[in-house]
């Protein structure tokens, strides 16, 4: 299975993560603080970080923008105590790949580890064209049609489409999206990602619509047909 490291001042939670963790079969490291835990990646080179913001000395959001600075793409997936949105989107703007809100549910949060691991750890072949309720996309030129009819797609609409089908079955988070679709300097929100997708749903049809799946509290999901 995978290494993961665990940045956490609460022992309590620590104790928690880890005892799940490692029923899953994953070998757990901890860290206290933020610069016990820069250490411990480039010691152990986790497959997965879980990284609490609210630290003492560096913070959490300080240690993602670290690592990603020095290229390193270790997913990180959030924890956090705060529910505004601007503080979510600090933590993508920093770099993380999920975050999850305290007091959270363990058996979310490892799901989101499960989903994350997946998608880091099956490569997946990059699609070239795909078919379904009527619809018919090319990925190499852009070109969508339903009905031999063009769709006025826009060409980050056809690449989130893409992501989505590559990923048929499994939720894809929205902070996955932002970080896949959207450069650091565009300085987006979820709200966008949102709206991209109610665009695209507009212009597939409402048959075609029907496929991509909102998954309440993390992203969407594109379902087979």
């Amino acid at each position: 299975m995978s290494r993961v490291l665990v940045v956490e001042d609460d022992p309590d939670l620590v104790f928690t993560l880890k005892d799940n963790l490692e029923f899953e079969g994953h070998t757990v490291i901890a860290a206290r603080d933020g610069a016990e835990g820069l250490a411990l990646v480039t010691e152990h080179r986790p497959q997965l970080i879980i990284l609490d913001v609210m630290l003492p000395g560096m913070n959490g959001l300080q240690l993602c923008r670290s690592l990603r600075q020095r290229g390193d793409r270790t997913p990180v997936i959030l924890l956090t105590a705060r529910s505004q949105e601007a503080e979510k989107v600090q933590g993508l703007d920093a770099g993380a790949d999920d975050y999850v809100t305290k007091p959270f549910s363990v058996q979310e949060l490892m799901a989101r580890v499960r989903a994350t691991l997946r998608r880091v750890e099956a490569p997946r072949e990059r699609l070239e064209r795909y078919a379904f309720a009527g619809v018919e996309v090319d990925f190499r030129s852009y070109h969508a049609t339903r009905g031999g009819k063009r769709l006025p797609l826009s060409g980050r609409e056809i690449d989130l489409l893409r992501l989505l089908i590559e990923h048929r079955g499994e939720p894809v988070p929205r902070a996955t999206l932002l970080r896949e679709l959207w450069a650091t300097n565009d300085q987006p929100t979820s709200r966008v990602v949102d709206v991209h997708v109610t665009h695209l749903r507009a212009k597939l049809g409402r048959t075609a619509a029907r496929h991509i799946v909102t998954v309440h509290g993390v992203g969407y999901t594109f379902v087979e047909p």
